[in-house]
């Protein structure tokens, strides 16, 4: 196994210096590479989330943490994080990468959808951060059961995550789409607790392909497409039975979740909430398997 980490090591290494140049490979390198000391899908990052929107004076810098890439350096760089992928769907770093280099054009159109709806309108003037100097998690943890909040807490509780476990953006080059890409990857844990879907393989899968719908990012959809390919026999019958069905539906009819200010309903109700944003009930719960009492068996099974 430890020979197997060097090599993907090496070759996440070799991708980067060719990618990048030596100047930013060592920066760049820690960025990516840290993610393989773990097979954890969060890794926490102490980082300012205050993004400008102006151009800093250095052209290749436009905001805090941002990595200027030749449009060479940004083919290569997707391939690479591409192919580690596919070699394994639930490797945050390599998605997070491969969904910044690829994904301006969605980006986009999500931004022109938030603008065209008023909630998305004021989540993009207020540039909500979520994260634990931003949310109270023992008030969150007050909420009556099945409410949006309490469920938010119950599943970062019991998963052994919390608010801050969202990688920053380092390769998006418009300064406009920054926030929107972080603030994608910071609901996907609500998505999770809005839709009743735990964090193992198949849940991930199902948030993936109602995200790809949603958004039109391509890394959403490569992960929804080839995640499958990891299911054991159970997990392939539940999803292709009932699961990916109902995860497309939800896609395709919900309202536009991009656009959903969902600090402003921690005391909804769950139930009600779905019903307003057009989301339909999970067909079997899921939802919460506590990693303190029971091991992850979401490839095995």
């Amino acid at each position: 196994m430890s020979l197997l980490l060097r090599c993907r090591h090496c070759l996440v290494s070799s991708i980067v210096r060719a990618a990048v140049g030596r100047n930013k490979a060592c920066n760049l390198e820690n960025i990516i590479v840290r993610g393989f000391v773990s097979e954890h899908v969060h890794t926490k990052t102490n980082v300012d989330y205050n993004y400008a929107s102006q151009k800093n004076e250095n052209y290749d810098v436009l905001y805090e943490g941002h990595i200027k890439l030749t449009p060479f350096q940004r083919i290569l760089l997707t391939a690479g994080s591409a192919a580690m992928c596919l070699y394994n769907p639930v490797r945050d770093d390599m998605i997070s990468t491969f969904g910044e280099t690829t994904g301006h054009a969605a980006l986009k159109k999500v931004r022109e959808r938030m603008l065209q709806d008023p909630e998305g309108q004021l989540i993009l003037k207020e540039k909500p951060i979520v994260s634990s100097e931003t949310i109270n998690l023992k008030y969150l943890d007050s909420l009556p059961d099945g409410t949006l909040g309490k469920e938010y807490w119950r599943f970062l509780s019991y998963n052994g995550f919390d608010p801050d476990g969202r990688r920053p953006v380092h390769f998006v080059d418009d300064p406009d789409l920054v926030y929107i890409m972080l603030r994608y990857r910071q609901i996907h844990d609500l998505l999770h607790s809005l839709m009743g879907m735990p964090p193992h393989m198949l849940g991930e899968v199902v948030i993936k392909w109602v995200e790809a719908l949603q958004t039109g990012l391509p890394m959403c959809y490569t992960a929804a497409i080839f995640g499958p390919f990891r299911f054991g026999p159970k997990h392939s019958k539940l999803y292709w039975n009932t699961y990916m069905p109902w995860a497309i539906r939800c896609g395709k009819q919900a309202k536009f979740l991009m656009s959903v200010y969902f600090e402003k309903h921690w005391e909804r109700n769950v139930s009600d909430l779905r019903k307003e944003l057009n989301i339909e009930e999970p067909p079997k719960s899921l939802f919460m398997k506590d990693k303190r009492k029971e091991k992850d068996d979401s490839i095995t099974e």
